[in-house]
């Protein structure tokens, strides 16, 4: 008798938590399905239509926003500042936390307390100081002052990963690869860098999150039309479009679909980065 309570209270709290999850779930993905919606309808069914699906489907939104709206020229940045940017977060963090994690030299703990203390400035704080910096650099509305400022923005957080990730490498393969005759560059290269995958792709597609996403950076530094990424774009085609709700919605549905595809892409690969120094060790 006391068995099938148990079984019984253990299946009730199995789907409360399904229920649970599955409620939340289905709240974060309805602004998506709504956005997706209204993208296919005109602006005279946008709040008449009532249906799930339109019925009658306008396609012609995303060639408006495409064309008329310059999304081929904000997507084309953001492309560009992304792939710049995430490489050089991945080659130059790794670096770092290779040599303060492997590497003995005088003061690396400190260099290392100073990256993790800097995680704790908040990001709008240090954009200040950037604008100063990039204005004496004169890369102010420049596509290498946007992409330096923001592999600054990502390597504290980045280094911390590569860092703990490190760490628990095995020293017998740095020895085995010494013996075969690997200097440090090699050894980064050969043997940590192939190990740190599951790491390479937190930072990979948490960064790329960052700077697909960001806009506040963007609208400091840059002014010129031809060089904003996709967000700073997306305001500036709000403004023109403010009463054409399917266009808009086409807009924000083009921007949002990439990044969604390659989360979904490379999400086991986070929990597995994540959780790589309980694998190493």
């Amino acid at each position: 008798m006391k068995t099938n309570r148990y079984v019984l209270w253990g299946m009730t709290r199995s789907t409360l938590i399904h229920v649970f999850l599955i409620s939340i779930a289905l709240t974060c993905l309805f602004p998506i399905f709504w956005m997706l919606r209204c993208s296919f309808m005109t602006n005279e069914t946008v709040f008449v239509d009532q249906s799930i699906i339109p019925h009658h489907l306008n396609f012609g939104n995303f060639a408006i926003a495409w064309t008329k709206g310059n999304f081929a020229i904000y997507f084309f940045n953001s492309v560009i500042y992304t792939v710049c940017v995430v490489t050089g977060i991945v080659l130059i963090s790794s670096l770092a936390a290779y040599s303060l994690s492997r590497l003995k030299f005088p003061g690396k703990n400190i260099i290392f307390y100073m990256f993790v203390a800097a995680m704790m400035i908040p990001l709008p704080g240090s954009f200040v100081a950037l604008f100063v910096l990039m204005t004496k650099l004169h890369l102010v509305n420049t596509r290498l002052g946007y992409v330096l400022c923001m592999i600054n923005v990502g390597l504290s957080m980045s280094i911390l990963l590569f860092k703990t990730f490190f760490d628990k490498m095995p020293h017998e393969l740095e020895d085995a690869a010494r013996i075969d005759g690997c200097g440090k560059i090699g050894i980064w290269w050969n043997m940590a860098m192939p190990f740190a995958r599951p790491a390479i792709a937190v930072v990979v597609i948490f960064n790329s999150l960052n700077v697909w996403n960001e806009y506040i950076l963007a609208t400091l530094l840059l002014g010129d039309s031809k060089l904003m990424p996709l967000q700073r774009g997306i305001m500036v085609f709000q403004g023109a479009n403010s009463t054409d709700y399917p266009v808009l919605m086409a807009g924000l549905t083009m921007a949002a679909i990439p990044i969604i595809m390659v989360y979904l892409a490379m999400q086991k690969h986070i929990v597995k980065g994540l959780s790589s120094g309980e694998v190493l060790g």
